[in-house]
């Protein structure tokens, strides 16, 4: 082994450590949003915790348990038919973030609401744990639940939006609540806390936009667009020339989903670090492998 594989074998190790020290740490702060504020005022908000939440008020078992037996069937599914890296690391934060809720952060105060202080339980879990969900979308990570069946529906369905699927897993998840807690007012409560954990997952991770556009100048372009094309993602290669230099340059262009761009970033990172990127958002971007054409 050559001395510069051994440092990029050192760096990778470096940068997969961290990664899961931030999911770990995302996972805390996604498990206090929960432990704190949804979980003790009776507050599901949505997907695999709504359900844990519903289930817990039901049997008395602990929310991070449910979260955990919730997701077993999904893992399997994900390592089946996902990505191994990702799919690991999204064990790792169902793992942490069970544990938190239930063992790490069971001393810490909770907040109980009254005289209409469930909105303030609504907006504050659902900042924690919208920042919690960002911070593991960073380093590639999921925090299971409805993610894993997001990325599977978008891997055989790309065109299908995935934000439809969520918000009818969100609905059906409201629905439950209401007919468990024959409480209107708590089923509301939830969907703040969803539009408040959604609104903080874009601001923090993607700035709000549906999608990216990147330019990127390169001595290296065709490595890029290798390793892009293996992403499974559309790279058009254009021709250039430099107006100084008078140089012939290729240019590569990709569009992707807003939550494929840090991972986009981190790819033209490995291959070049020099490389000069020009980075758009795209409010809307249509065609194969995004929502289909003829849908608009």
């Amino acid at each position: 082994m050559t001395r510069k594989e051994k440092t990029d074998k050192l760096r990778s190790i470096r940068r997969w450590l961290l990664d899961i020290l931030i999911i770990i740490a995302g996972s805390g702060v996604y498990a206090l949003g929960v432990h704190c504020f949804t979980a003790p005022n009776n507050i599901a908000p949505g997907g695999v915790t709504g359900i844990a939440t519903i289930i817990s008020y039901v049997t008395d078992l602990n929310v991070g348990t449910l979260i955990a037996a919730i997701n077993v069937p999904l893992l399997i599914a994900g390592f089946v038919l996902l990505n191994k890296r990702t799919m690991i690391k999204t064990l790792i934060s169902v793992a942490a973030l069970s544990v938190m809720t239930d063992y790490l952060f069971k001393d810490v105060p909770v907040y109980i609401a009254d005289n209409g202080g469930g909105i303030l339980a609504s907006i504050f879990g659902g900042l924690l744990m919208g920042a919690g969900i960002g911070i593991v979308y960073v380093r590639e990570g999921t925090t299971g639940g409805t993610d894993i069946v997001n990325k599977i529906i978008n891997r055989f369905r790309p065109e299908i939006k995935l934000g439809q699927i969520s918000f009818l897993v969100n609905a059906a998840v409201a629905v439950s609540g209401y007919i468990v807690y024959k409480n209107l007012d708590v089923v509301m409560y939830a969907i703040i806390a969803v539009f408040v954990q959604a609104k903080v997952i874009d601001v923090l991770v993607y700035g709000g936009l549906e999608g990216k556009f990147l330019m990127i100048f390169s001595e290296k372009p065709h490595e890029i667009s290798e390793k892009l094309l293996k992403q499974k993602r559309g790279v058009t290669l254009l021709h250039g020339e430099g107006a100084y230099s008078g140089e012939e340059k290729l240019v590569v262009c990709i569009a992707v989903h807003k939550n494929e761009y840090v991972k986009v970033k981190r790819i033209v990172k490995e291959i070049d670090p020099d490389a000069f990127v020009i980075i758009t958002g795209a409010s809307e971007v249509l065609g194969k492998g995004f929502q289909r054409l003829d849908q608009n």
